[in-house]
């Protein structure tokens, strides 16, 4: 498949990313109670919506969408089975013998993941380093109050971080949309901090296109 075929997939990755943690923050925050009518929005749009994202991601060759994407949609797929454990809907055994420190260990390779995410992303856009600024805020959060460790304040930690993430993902999903609508710069996603390294084009005499790194050259 011709890469100009597949659509940015940004913008949908990043509203699905908005919605879950808006919805999944206003449970941290006490706006709301229970997790029942969390579960589809991390199934649908937490999951599915950045899955999708990530395949396509994949189909342009982008490694960093794609990887990015498709851990964070298998995250929300592990929260939302996690929660219906928790309530019961595999058992009651199931719910009864469920060790919440196990969570933390989740969250713990999720902040670990995130780490290296955030340092790759200063090479794409102010928006979305700050949003893996956030999401790695929101790990820490999770991480140690799951352990225990000062539970209240790292719980609403967590919670506001995530209701941050939503609201900067909101934007720069909106970004994607309108620049690429109005074939200009509407809302700004901030140059890089790091400039990557380019790589050129090179074409052989027998039409062969390789792309190579100058550091090769």
């Amino acid at each position: 498949m011709n890469k100009k075929e597949v659509a940015d997939p940004s913008a949908l990755g990043l509203l699905g990313l908005a919605i879950v943690t808006l919805v999944a923050s206003s449970s941290k925050l006490g706006i709301t109670s229970g997790v029942s009518l969390i579960i589809p929005w991390a199934i649908f749009a937490g999951a599915f919506a950045q899955l999708f994202a990530a395949i396509n991601d994949a189909k342009i060759g982008n490694k960093f969408g794609s990887t990015a994407f498709g851990g964070f949609s298998f995250f929300w797929f592990g929260v939302a089975m996690t929660w219906m454990l928790q309530s019961g809907v595999f058992g009651e055994s199931l719910a009864l013998s469920a060790d919440s420190s196990q969570l933390g260990f989740a969250y713990l390779a999720y902040l670990i993941f995130t780490t290296y995410m955030m340092i790759g992303s200063l090479t794409t856009s102010k928006a979305l380093f700050f949003i893996f600024a956030l999401i790695e805020c929101l790990f820490i959060g999770l991480t140690l109050s799951s352990f225990g460790v000062a539970p209240e304040f790292f719980h609403m930690f967590a919670a506001v971080s995530e209701l941050l993430i939503a609201l900067l993902a909101f934007y720069a999903s909106a970004c994607h949309i309108l620049n690429e609508q109005f074939g200009k710069t509407v809302l700004p996603l901030g140059k890089p901090f790091v400039c990557p390294l380019r790589v050129e084009e090179k074409v052989d005499p027998a039409g062969m296109m390789h792309v190579q790194n100058p550091e090769d050259a």
